[in-house]
């Protein structure tokens, strides 16, 4: 047998009430057809980008976190005079153009108004450990860096998210990092179709004599109950942390935050803040498994979705580990009353704070034991 791995499988039905959270160019929902109907979509880069903002407001550590962006000379210029204070005052030029060194040294082309060619995702060690390093070059009168040097400093401590969601700079092939946490679209369990809300917008100051609107317009929204699925590969997160100590801690946070993000869509007009009516958090040895065939038949709407939605759930993961010999190590779920039925098929719903402890402490036992063997 090949060598055993550390899978982590996240699978998450969620009912929203009408909502846009995720658009397109003609600012209409995203949609997929799947299984020959049409279904409500949520892109992945769009819950990848809620579920690392939520982390990094709720749960992480200023140390723990990243920035991905283009201003990287604001960013290390603004660093730098503040880690230099006083000797860094009225001057300007020389810090700019150290910072635009360091960029340099990245193999990053600088385009209009110090702006890098392409979004740069940095970790706040990172950034700190260049920034220390321009500083020691502008307190001893030097005005360049060596690329060698700047690149090493960004290719080591990665921040949590930088480890799972990875890093590709097509000119810089160096600074790659493979990411541990793949996330899918999510699809609607159930065909959807669109709905448009046609709104007004009254100005207070109108005069009686002048009635009518100030504008007026629509919104397309749908509503519908989704299968979100995303997983992590939890050796690669500990090549890509420096280490294995961090990864329990890390499988954690990502977990907490995937189930509990929301993409931010016009929630101002619709407020659509639920949260997922069934989580299964599965353990496996082998490779991640993608249970969006259970919905390849579109879930018939008999008193709801929710209910259809985690049988079928439930029963295809069952129906994959027979089918294939490759059983999971171990699954766990947390469901709201809807779902409680299915739940119980993998040993009950367990409050998801339980949930999160009893995954920390298994995937903490796995990565000790592959640490003790190597």
């Amino acid at each position: 047998m090949g060598t055993l791995r550390t899978i982590i499988d996240v699978h998450v039905l969620q009912t929203l009430p009408p909502s846009c959270l995720n658009r397109d160019d003609t600012g209409s929902p995203k949609t997929a057809v799947y299984g020959g109907v049409p279904r409500a979509r949520v892109s992945s880069q769009s819950w990848k980008r809620a579920t690392r903002q939520y982390f990094n407001e709720n749960l992480l550590e200023p140390e723990e976190r990243g920035v991905r962006t283009r201003r990287v000379v604001e960013l290390i210029e603004g660093r730098l005079k503040t880690r230099l204070g006083t000797p860094a005052e009225g001057r300007d030029e020389e810090l700019n153009d150290l910072s635009k060194a360091a960029l340099d040294g990245l193999g990053l082309k600088e385009k209009k108004g110090d702006l890098s060619e392409y979004a740069l995702f940095l970790s706040t060690r990172q950034v700190d450990a260049i920034v220390e390093l321009l500083a020691e070059r502008f307190e001893a009168g030097e005005n360049t860096v060596e690329p060698d040097v700047v690149l090493e400093l960004a290719g080591k401590g990665h921040s949590l998210d930088v480890a799972l969601f990875g890093r590709m700079i097509a000119d810089t092939t160096s600074l790659n990092v493979d990411a541990a946490c793949q996330v899918a679209h999510a699809i609607s369990t159930h065909r959807v179709s669109p709905e448009f809300d046609f709104f007004t917008a009254v100005d207070d100051l109108n005069p009686a004599s002048e009635p009518g609107a100030a504008m007026m317009g629509y919104v397309e929204f749908n509503s519908a109950t989704f299968y979100r699925f995303a997983t992590i590969g939890a050796e690669l997160l500990a090549e890509n942390l420096g280490g294995s100590a961090a990864v329990a801690h890390g499988v954690r946070a990502f977990v907490e935050a995937f189930v509990k993000s929301l993409p931010t869509g016009h929630q101002n007009t619709f407020a659509a803040m639920t949260l997922p009516d069934l989580v299964v958090v599965s353990l496996r040895n082998d490779q991640p498994v993608n249970l969006v065939g259970a919905f390849e038949e579109a879930v018939p709407a008999d008193g709801g979705h929710v209910r259809h939605s985690a049988d079928r759930l439930i029963s295809y993961i069952d129906e994959i580990d027979s089918a294939y010999g490759v059983p999971r190590v171990a699954a766990w779920a947390t469901s709201l009353a809807g779902a409680a039925e299915a739940a119980q098929r993998l040993g009950g719903p367990i409050p998801l704070p339980g949930l999160l402890d009893t995954l920390e402490q298994a995937v903490g036992q796995r990565m000790a034991t592959t640490t003790d063997r190597s």
